[in-house]
């Protein structure tokens, strides 16, 4: 079959850099769907891009679709032939819709009965006139988190499209989408090289944008990003030494600001450093995209790099403006950093009466109050040490949020209250557990690495958690506006990582209480929360590798305590990989479902009618008792191992007992075993969900 190469180019005004990866995905993705739909073979499939253009890059496109055979299924039998056998109106009216004689369609089975039915073989159309109307539809189906409408024109786009560039082979494809007429030209560099020029080829479509200092290929274009401004520093007199501090999602985003990237270095005023590093960096990278320049210590140097997307003749005239504008920046956050330290952080407490945590839960210093007893509650259980200053911490930890510094940006609370929290002088300790409680940020990140900016943390977020729930605002499909999920698994992580045993159910309970009667806090609340977290830690062990049906096995009896629950998992993974484990599974499932509702566990051995009961249930006492100095100690794998030797016992009682005798006495007695038999199994876990089915 004959082949040849797909290019599709939407050229535009500069695309937001986030917009940039996700329209470069959809790209991908709706060409692929929208070609299997039509049966057109292709081979790889490549999306290149820059703030200006959007491209597709399809290798060996067949020029024609895949031939099919059509099956169209008509009237049934019974409808389409007479009691003479002859055809009737509803066949003839179904063969002329398909444009056939009659003779042309096939009685076949089906398995709703005999029917009618039409197979014709369907010749493939040329790609080549398929694919305008296909890439059309992706340019009008591209969706953008914010789009335009510019001029008279109907359709939007994340910014106006100035050309379109479309050839299939050498062929130009022709496409036209508000009043432009696709070619096969292009246009190079905004600034150095501004001129249209015609594309050759698929295969030639990135050396001749390269030529033009545009470098299509993103992977590419990032690495170029990364030695621009590493080669800028290298060069820089004034930083000998220093290097950058790369941070990958700047990179990320300089890389989707540039067409080619140039690195400019440039310096400001040492008074500066001053200013806590994590402003520094925040005036940098949130407002001018500049990387900052550190020493072998990690120290800042009062020095940045800009990526510029053109190269200029002199560069000290560049330089000179970055400076100036990130001067002017610095000076803002000197300023707002000065006049924030006038003010002690404890003299902010009651004016966090002024912000509103939540209009049904009140305001963030009734949110405060509420943070100070739940670190309490948790120290107590923790480490009773921590007490008094973790409250002192959970008192200042929300006074930064009206800071100066904080309201240009948002990002630094916490590490402002932190560095407030020194200036005042605070104990370190109380400095680091403000600066650390609202860690994690994300699912990856850093946990508090002090136990005091742990329980800061827990607290501040099981009371946003218990809240929220007993106002019902509980997350639904994708919407979670208050962050429950992320909130659940930091707290997850904390108590898992800290290895601390903290009753999840308890510190619900109180954090609800503590709402007094703005919140729904009864049992119904606490469970719903709970039931939430689990899912959360389901989800997130089954993420990590571990066996879906062990950490269900171990969930589904009992959920509350983070680091127990961890145990009794990794202790039916490495159990379940004995072969009785497997026998003893079925063994459970089966007691499980002789028993039902029975929940009585009383024995009489005067009872016992047969050995082979007599012989489980001495075992059963032994096991139990050697399986209870397990747990105690959190050993559940040799609970486990323990429990295995129950095994043969129970195969054996199986064999000879018949559970439901006549005698009703004899009958509920075998049944009580067997309940207390799953109920000690229960205590690690429903190993019945490791049965295989």
């Amino acid at each position: 079959m004959l082949m040849r190469d797909l290019l599709f180019e939407i050229g535009t005004e500069e695309i937001p850099a986030g917009f940039l990866e996700p329209a470069l995905t959809q790209l991908e993705t709706r060409f692929v769907r929208k070609a299997a739909e039509l049966k057109i073979d292709h081979g790889a499939v490549s999306v290149l891009g820059t703030p200006r253009r959007l491209a597709l890059i399809v290798r060996d496109v067949a020029e024609k679709q895949q031939d099919i055979c059509e099956e169209l299924l008509g009237p049934s039998k019974k409808a389409a032939f007479d009691a003479d056998g002859k055809m009737t109106k509803a066949a003839v009216g179904f063969a002329r819709s398909k444009g056939v004689e009659v003779d042309a369609l096939t009685v076949v089975d089906t398995p709703k009965g005999e029917y009618l039915m039409l197979r014709r073989e369907v010749q493939g159309d040329d790609t080549q006139r398929l694919l305008p109307e296909l890439l059309q539809s992706i340019i009008l189906e591209l969706s953008f988190p914010k789009s335009m409408r510019w001029g008279s024109n109907q359709h939007t786009f994340a910014r106006p499209i100035q050309w379109i560039a479309a050839l299939f082979g050498a062929e130009i494809l022709p496409i036209q989408h508000e009043g432009i007429v696709s070619a096969n030209l292009t246009r190079g560099h905004r600034f150095l090289a501004k001129e249209q020029f015609a594309i050759e080829s698929a295969a030639t479509y990135e050396a001749q944008l390269a030529e033009k200092f545009v470098l299509v290929d993103p992977a590419k274009r990032r690495a170029a990003v990364v030695a621009a401004i590493k080669q800028a520093v290298g060069e820089s007199t004034e930083l000998a030494g220093g290097r950058v501090a790369i941070d990958e999602e700047l990179v990320d985003t300089v890389n989707n600001l540039v067409e080619t990237p140039f690195g400019v270095c440039g310096s400001f005023d040492a008074k500066f450093l001053q200013l806590p590093a994590e402003v520094l960096i925040t005036s940098m990278r949130v407002n001018q995209k500049y990387f900052p320049v550190v020493n072998e210590q990690e120290e800042l140097l009062p020095g940045f790099v800009a990526v510029n997307n053109t190269r200029v003749n002199d560069t000290a005239i560049t330089r000179r403006g970055h400076q100036r504008v990130l001067r002017a920046r610095l000076e803002d956050a000197l300023f707002f950093f000065d006049g924030d330290r006038q003010t002690r952080l404890e003299n902010r407490i009651d004016k966090l009466q002024g912000i509103i945590f939540q209009a049904k839960l009140g305001t963030m210093l009734e949110k405060n109050e509420r943070i100070v007893k739940l670190v309490r509650i948790l120290a107590e259980k923790v480490d009773p040490s921590l007490i008094e200053d973790g409250c002192r911490a959970a008192l200042l930890c929300k006074t930064d949020l009206l800071s100066d510094m904080v309201g240009e940006f948002p990002s630094l609370q916490g590490i402002m209250g932190g560095a407030y929290a020194l200036h005042d002088g605070e104990k370190p300790s109380v400095a680091t557990a403000i600066k650390e409680h609202y860690m994690p940020q994300r699912a990856e990140s850093e946990i508090p690495s002090s136990d005091m900016g742990a329980l800061v943390a827990l607290a501040d977020r099981f009371d946003t958690l218990a809240g929220c729930f007993g106002i019902g605002q509980v997350p639904t499909g994708t919407a979670d506006p208050f962050g429950l999920r992320r909130i659940s698994l930091a707290i997850l992580h904390i108590i898992e990582q800290k290895n601390y045993t903290i009753s999840l159910r308890e510190i619900v309970h109180k954090a609800l209480a503590l709402y007094g009667g703005k919140v729904a806090g009864g049992k119904e609340t606490v469970e719903a929360v709970l039931q939430f977290i689990q899912g959360r830690f389901s989800n997130d062990c089954i993420s990590r590798g571990l066996a879906a049906e062990a950490v269900d096995a171990a969930v589904s009896v009992h959920f509350d305590y983070v680091n127990e629950c961890l145990q009794r998992i990794e202790a039916i993974v490495k159990i379940s990989r004995e072969p009785a484990f497997k026998i003893l599974a079925a063994s459970y499932k089966r007691i499980r479902n002789i028993i039902k509702d029975n929940q009585q566990t009383s024995v009489s051995l005067d009872l016992f009618a047969q050995k082979a009961e007599g012989n489980l249930y001495a075992l059963f006492l032994d096991v139990s008792k050697e399986m209870a100095q397990h747990i105690a100690l959190s050993d559940y794998t040799k609970a486990l191992e323990a429990m295995l030797q129950m095994k043969g016992p129970v195969d054996t009682f199986f064999d000879e007992v018949m559970v439901m005798a006549e005698d009703p006495a004899i009958r509920q007695n075998r049944l009580n075993m067997l309940t207390a038999l799953g109920d000690l199994i229960l205590q690690i876990g429903d190993i019945s969900k490791l049965q295989e089915n």
